[in-house]
């Protein structure tokens, strides 16, 4: 099982899509959709040993925020207490990579997996996140690999321009620099109310399925003459599923394999849902086979490829902070994804048939973050 943890709310970045939008979102109704929990802390209140007594051998446990390294010394305290009990539990981090120069190295090789966050090149993460954002990031990620770090860093984008093949392949250089080691991109869509503007999002889903085929392109091509594959997660996800005709629930596993345990202790489904009382699923009190499973409802349910995108987004499809509209223009850049990837099967196969590439290349973990449908 998979377990992201809440260390904190709090967060040493005002990125334009998370904090600046927060900002602004001042009625979104949700309060007549979902009963919330007021009293939950901003800090995690959850003593490391009970985490240690809850988690099973085996289990994966993704430290995470706000910014999980402002509570370093509560991630310490899990982690210790984790090996100290003996129990084999892997350990992952999604994280800006701010603060990674001033954490202890053998804290940082205990992970197993990080996903960094970086929006693209130089320019596009600096405008997104921060002056000095970008610059500061892969310095501290150069000074941990120069150090020994080899666990897997993913590079967790999110998108707000439609501009998807500049930006993946600006990483795909730093991939070739053994900085990251894989890519996962997020449409920053769905999840404000305020922010819905129809003709500049058709505008967007316009040119960014564009973007789309021409990263497709790009990822096959790279197959051809590399004889490697890239490791782009919602390309991998999506390949998996067609390529094994494999059926899918919600692609992150979010609600029945990866729960999320708050600041408080609960068990919710998702990290964005701490303290929503409705979508609390356990704690850490109960055994985990007692865990309230919770999937998706229509639109999904009815859609033709329900069984491959799993739904996409659990806390978007329950909050519908988007209008019906908006929600069909999201779901015609996953039908174009989808049938985009189903496209390059036959050369795929044809590469896999010469060995110039193999099933194996293919393979990919779920449900530690990175994101498949985007």
């Amino acid at each position: 099982m998979y377990y992201h943890i809440i260390l904190t709310e709090r967060c040493n970045s005002k990125c334009r899509y998370c904090y600046a939008k927060s900002m602004e979102e001042f009625d979104n109704a949700l309060k007549d959709k979902f009963e919330f929990d007021f009293e939950v802390p901003s800090d995690s209140v959850v003593k490391g040993s009970k985490i240690a007594e809850f988690l099973k051998e085996g289990d994966t446990l993704i430290f995470y925020g706000g910014e999980p390294l402002v509570n370093f010394q509560k991630m310490k305290e899990i982690i210790d207490e984790i090996e100290k009990s003996k129990k084999k539990i892997r350990f992952c981090m999604q994280t800006n990579g701010k603060l990674l120069n001033e954490i202890p190295l053998i804290y940082i090789k205990k992970m197993s997996k990080m996903l960094v966050s970086i929006d693209g090149d130089k320019r596009r993460t600096d405008y997104n996140r921060g002056f000095g954002t970008y610059d500061n990031v892969l310095k501290n990620l150069v000074e941990i690999r120069e150090k020994g770090y080899s666990g897997e860093i993913v590079a967790r984008m999110t998108l707000d321009f439609s501009d998807v093949y500049q930006q993946v392949t600006h990483i795909v250089g730093l991939i070739e620099r053994h900085i990251f080691d894989s890519i996962h991109w997020q449409i920053d869509a769905g999840f404000y109310k305020h922010d819905f503007n129809k003709n500049q999002f058709k505008v967007f889903v316009k040119e960014y399925n564009k973007s789309i085929d021409r990263l497709l392109a790009f990822w096959v091509e790279y197959m051809k003459e590399k004889k490697k594959v890239l490791k782009l997660y919602p390309f991998l996800g999506i390949f998996d599923c067609l390529y094994y005709d494999k059926t899918t629930k919600l692609q992150c596993g979010s609600g029945y394999a990866n729960y999320t345990i708050s600041t408080d202790g609960k068990l919710v489904a998702c990290p964005i849902m701490n303290g929503i009382k409705d979508f609390y699923c356990g704690d850490l009190n109960k055994p985990k086979e007692d865990l309230k499973e919770i999937y998706v409802n229509e639109p999904c349910i009815s859609c033709k490829y329900l069984e491959i995108c799993g739904g996409r987004c659990l806390y978007s499809n329950y909050a519908k902070l988007w209008p019906q509209e908006g929600e069909e223009l999201i779901c015609n850049t996953i039908f174009n994804l989808i049938e985009g990837v189903n496209d390059k099967l036959p050369e795929i196969r044809e590469l896999i048939d010469k060995k110039i590439i193999f099933e194996y290349d293919f393979e990919f973990e779920r449900y530690f973050g990175p994101e498949i449908i985007p």
